[in-house]
């Protein structure tokens, strides 16, 4: 058995990609290594757009794989960084809000 909860955590800060963010989400889940192999760690970095709540509906969607923080504005270290904190997969990768596999 394993000591990792999840091959791949995702890490991705978001702030003000509302256009964007649901493609870039897509694209991932999309990926044929199996989602269930991915914890998808969205920080809404104080985003004062729709981006926090586009995160929560997918959230809602997949509660097993994707995971979000609200937190205040502290720029794109920060919000990794918390990301990496929450991270349980065996590779950490991050991925950026307005990219698209």
């Amino acid at each position: 058995m394993s000591e990792y909860k999840y091959k791949f955590s995702i890490i991705t800060a978001v702030y003000n990609v509302e256009h964007y963010l649901a493609e870039a989400i897509d694209s991932i889940i999309a990926q044929d290594i199996g989602f269930e192999n991915v914890q998808f760690i969205l920080i809404d970095d104080g985003t004062p757009d729709n981006s926090g709540a586009i995160c929560d509906e997918y959230a809602a969607k997949y509660p097993n794989n994707i995971f979000v923080v609200h937190k205040e504005n502290g720029g794109v270290s920060s919000a990794r960084n918390m990301g990496v904190a929450l991270a349980e997969g065996k590779y950490v990768n991050f991925f950026d809000s307005d990219d698209k596999l």
